[in-house]
């Protein structure tokens, strides 16, 4: 529901988030750098309106497009026509990643230092073709109910085994489209599908079946473009020669320049709505031409598709008028320092501000915490992607300076990933899949893109085509790691989820019931046995007070109706005139006793009546008898015949 609070909670959170990359950005430049930016101030309004564009897309998300995601999927599932949830999914898919922003430009920039050999249009139909199977895999992996790790291995050796045949000019660019399919847009719809599947169909968990879509989307694309390298690289000759010529400050400057005429900004939002429209495209087709059903609450959905495309807009705005242009300028001007640790920490908190303001991982990592029922912490989890991403572009810009093949670093990466799927606990192994591809969007592509292609391009010594890429896909694989080890760290620590604190409390409770139970419990000893039992019996105390010469006869009494075993206590029992002058009997020798027999209280009745007939207590006789209810008996013994 649309909200002024949650809005404003929203705003909140992103400049919180932003905080990172201003102050990585300002140190660089002021100790580092030392120099003041020309472009500071577009700098800072373009941070500012980053901050409200990312909060008004989050908005949009939670009113427009996760609502109607798990809609189509639950009223998918519930159709349960597998068919058409499959192509759906491939229509997804595909729709969304052709048109893809990032995608545009790594193939744009793919296509230039390539030699023309690589077509831009053709590979982005063979990623978008990928990621179309890759959904449509995860569909399927949900609803027949297969562990995701055995498709997710299986895919790593493959892409390792394309690798082996790969030509090296298109191992890291394909590396790193698998990081640039899932759009800030795709990544929440296709979330929704996985999550929304997996909370519909019996037997699904959607917490372990639910995720996993994303990393599919991110592993598929990196098999097809190699194995489209291997037939462009193989069967086609270079039309042309690109020389790329070197970033300079000037050139960086002159990008940061953002033109506001009416013209340019309409440009802008009319370009995010050619992103957004075949996801709307998908959406309608299906919601009113197959499931033929209203869209419900249509009138919030329209809105929240709104505020998507505005916050989006602005959020790409504020990008270019404030992190590109800086990014695109530190590249240069950290590659003509001879200490490398500069580059390699530039890259580190770089990786980690961006992640942080990532709005995808934001949308993900809220979802997590919700469907987990607070077991995730969606910031915490954030850290630990953003931890994973500053180690991967600090590795990845370490192979660029010192020239390592991109491909021992990825195969070493996928081995640890493989042998921390079968040690972190399971509801966190599809997370950390999905991870890899959601860090890889809106911010931190460009930026990360031209880190790489900027110190490619001023090291001597390194291509462009084969050196520049590849940081995008450190910056996806490391989070993987991270976030297992954040899931053996939760376990470790026993952090438990809101439901299972509940459960938890419950138990204890139970067992403190249990426990309580177990003490009103009366336990007997079988007699001739060395057997002990608990039994839900009620005793009585059965008292009989008599001279000390009826002991005998009131024994005699009991026993025959039924009591065992007795206590004998010397009393003093005095009447009502002997109480007048009861001082002179205190120290004198017992002349009674107090017969204490423990019995079912079955039992009393007859014993008390045997008692009062045999003695005559209540006539002639002298003597008291009474009876009260006991519990908790400890060391009691009968027979077999009494129990």
């Amino acid at each position: 529901m649309l909200n002024i609070r949650t809005f404003l909670q929203l705003l909140k959170e992103s400049f919180r988030d932003l905080l990172p990359i201003v102050l990585v950005i300002v140190f660089f430049q002021l100790a580092i750098i030392q120099s003041v930016p020309p472009n500071w101030l577009s700098t800072a309004i373009g941070l500012a309106i980053v901050g409200v564009g990312l909060a008004v897309f989050l908005l949009g998300l939670e009113i427009g497009i996760f609502p109607v995601g798990e809609g189509l999927a639950s009223d998918f599932a519930h159709k349960g026509s597998t068919f058409w949830i499959i192509i759906f999914g491939f229509m997804v898919g595909f729709g969304t990643t052709i048109a893809e922003p990032a995608l545009i430009v790594i193939a744009q920039k793919a296509a230039a230092i390539s030699s023309g050999r690589i077509d831009a249009n053709t590979l982005r139909g063979v990623v978008a073709f990928s990621v179309g199977f890759a959904i449509v895999l995860g569909v399927y992996r949900i609803i027949k109910g297969h562990p995701i790790h055995y498709y997710i291995i299986s895919g790593y050796i493959m892409v390792v085994a394309a690798t082996a045949f790969a030509p090296k000019e298109i191992v890291g660019l394909a590396y790193d489209l698998g990081g640039v399919t899932t759009s800030t847009v795709t990544v929440p719809l296709v979330a929704a599908l996985g999550i929304g599947l997996a909370s519909t169909i019996k037997g699904r968990n959607p917490v372990l079946d639910g995720f996993g879509l994303i990393a599919f989307a991110s592993l598929t694309p990196m098999i097809f473009v190699q194995f489209y390298g291997i037939i462009v690289y193989e069967f086609m000759e270079p039309s042309q020669i690109i020389h790329i010529t070197p970033i300079t400050n000037e050139v960086a400057a002159a990008s940061a320049e953002y033109n506001f005429s009416l013209i340019e900004i309409l440009k802008g939002l009319l370009g995010v709505v050619m992103d957004v429209i075949p996801i709307l495209g998908v959406i309608l087709f299906f919601q009113y031409i197959i499931l033929k059903k209203p869209i419900e609450n249509l009138k919030e959905v329209v809105i929240g598709f709104g505020l998507v495309i505005i916050g989006l807009d602005a959020f790409i705005v504020g990008l270019e008028m404030g992190l590109f242009s800086v990014g695109e300028t530190m590249a240069f001007e950290l590659t003509k320092y001879d200490n490398n640790i500069i580059i390699y920490t530039f890259g580190f908190l770089i990786g980690f501000s961006t992640t942080m303001a990532e709005p995808s991982l934001t949308a993900i990592a809220k979802k997590a915490k919700e469907i987990s029922d607070g077991k995730i912490n969606d910031f915490v989890l954030r850290l630990f992607v953003a931890l994973g991403v500053a180690i991967g572009i600090a590795l990845g810009a370490y192979r660029i300076v010192v020239g390592g093949e991109i491909v021992y670093y990825i195969m070493a990466g996928y081995l640890f990933v493989i042998v921390l799927t079968f040690l972190a606990p399971k509801y966190i192994i599809p997370i950390a899949y999905d991870s890899g591809g959601v860090t890889t969007s809106t911010v931190t592509v460009p930026l990360v893109a031209a880190l790489g292609l900027g110190l490619a391009t001023n090291i001597a010594g390194r291509d462009p085509l084969i050196d520049g890429f590849g940081l995008i896909a450190f910056a996806s694989l490391f989070p993987m790691l991270t976030v297992m080890l954040y899931g053996l760290i939760t376990e470790k620590i026993g952090v438990k989820g809101e439901m299972e604190k509940e459960e938890l409390h419950i138990k204890e409770l139970r067992h403190a019931l249990e426990d309580a139970n177990d003490m009103n419990l009366s336990t007997v000893t079988i007699d001739g046995t060395n057997k002990r039992h608990s039994y839900k019996m009620e005793f009585s105390a059965v008292h009989v007070i008599v001279p000390n010469d009826k002991i005998e006869q009131a024994l005699l009494a009991a026993e025959k109706a039924g009591a065992r075993g007795v206590t004998i206590m010397q009393a003093h029992r005095m009447g009502l005139t002997q109480t007048e002058n009861f001082y002179n009997r205190l120290h004198t020798e017992s002349t009674d006793a107090n017969l204490m027999f423990i019995t079912q209280t079955a039992k009393v009745d007859t014993i008390i009546k045997t008692i009062i007939n045999e003695l005559d207590i209540t006539g002639a006789g002298k003597g008291l008898t009474f009876s009260y209810p006991v519990s908790h008996i400890k060391g009691l013994r009968l027979k077999l015949d009494d129990l």
